[in-house]
């Protein structure tokens, strides 16, 4: 993964900067303010996580604008968190036909865009070409000089509030957060085969624990063995398993149940959308993952997470609020994240290697001794 993250950033660092030239030479930004209902283009490439995290974002842009359209630029992989989003009125996927969709998105002649894109800037080229009156985006780089309200970034800052900047910077006002309160609305009825499976699972057990344990990138990874025996210990405490990840987290999850053993774990892993992961992830007692996307959905559905910090900025990405652990060893080198991109570990990925079962097992035990305890 590492080398196509390397490639994307030289990619942007070269075309981003041209584009972002060829931009002001080729469009002359519209003037005039629009008086009633703006139509909204709000843009979010990247991963799960970032658009998870941009729920309160959009909802808040909904409540200041009722009667707009607000329309989603995403891509494939994180495009499925946001399908049935009620805050949006369309969700445009631009690596469905590129050219001919980015050519419709500068043709529909929206009136505000926000790019909530941290780094690249080639989503700012992008704004600059709708020919918006209003164009805001963070000014980490060249990108700032194509808004009409650049805002600040910040590293430490935790993301959701970042977002929230963007849109305080489009309505003027000040959007609050409550970090204990969930923000990603999902199906979770008793009534739906998903909700059954996972409530007869449950029958015979104290509490269900949810465990993703892939990653894009291998620095974020803590080991598919080390995920299968701490299912494995927790079953000793009367607390079943639920894996749940993508088709290609297959191979790990049949990993996962030859060490854990079948009896103890419910594989939804490659058989779910990312939307029906989100609403199974809802009705467990807790989550444990790394710095993934899914720990971001954990959060935002409501269910408490253990989450495993090492590259990554924590204060930045770990889930805040009252249900919530990260464990981060604090190894010298971490964290090593920089902009969305990890650089190749010189150093065995220490960060996430010196985490030991026992420990995340304790915090487990921790969170569900305090955190309410769901129904199955």
């Amino acid at each position: 993964m590492n080398w196509k993250t390397e490639g994307l950033k030289r990619f942007d660092s070269i075309f981003g900067r041209l584009g972002c030239l060829v931009a002001k030479l080729m469009v002359n930004p519209r003037k005039e303010s629009h008086n009633g209902d703006p139509r909204i283009l709000v843009i979010r490439p990247g991963g799960i996580g970032d658009a998870a995290l941009l729920y309160p974002a959009l909802s808040e842009l909904r409540k200041n604008f009722p009667g707009s359209r607000i329309d989603v630029l995403a891509e494939k992989r994180n495009g499925g968190i946001l399908e049935g989003c009620p805050f949006i009125s369309d969700l445009i996927l631009y690596d469905y036909r590129p050219h001919e969709t980015l050519y419709g998105v500068m043709k529909r002649h929206y009136d505000i865009v926000i790019d909530t894109e941290q780094w690249h800037r080639l989503t700012a080229a992008l704004s600059y070409l709708t020919g918006a009156s209003v164009r805001a985006g963070f000014e980490t780089n060249e990108r700032a000089e194509l808004f009409t309200l650049p805002v600040k970034y910040s590293e430490s800052d935790y993301e959701v509030l970042s977002f929230l900047n963007l849109i305080s910077a489009v309505t003027g006002k000040n959007h609050e957060f409550d970090e204990n309160e969930p923000f990603i609305p999902v199906d979770a009825g008793g009534d739906n085969a998903l909700a059954q499976s996972i409530s007869e699972f449950g029958k015979s057990k104290k509490a269900v624990a949810g465990m993703f344990t892939g990653a894009t990138i291998r620095e974020r990874r803590w080991g598919v063995e080390k995920f299968a025996r701490l299912s494995g210990e927790l079953s000793a405490e009367g607390i079943g398993t639920v894996i749940v990840g993508g088709g290609a987290d297959e191979r790990d999850a049949l990993r996962f149940k030859e060490i854990a053993g079948n009896e103890h774990v419910l594989d939804f892993t490659g058989k779910t959308s990312l939307m029906e992961t989100a609403s199974i992830i809802s009705l467990l007692n807790l989550f444990v993952t790394g710095d993934t996307g899914l720990m971001h959905v954990a959060y935002g559905v409501g269910t408490p997470t253990v989450s495993l910090f090492g590259a990554g900025i924590q204060g930045k990405w770990a889930p805040p609020g009252d249900n919530h652990i990260a464990i981060n060893k604090r190894v010298p080198c971490s964290p090593c994240t920089k902009f969305g991109y990890t650089p190749p570990c010189p150093y065995h990925v220490r960060c996430l290697s010196e985490i030991t079962v026992e420990e995340v097992r304790e915090s487990v035990i921790e969170l569900l001794s305090y955190s309410p305890v769901k129904s199955n």
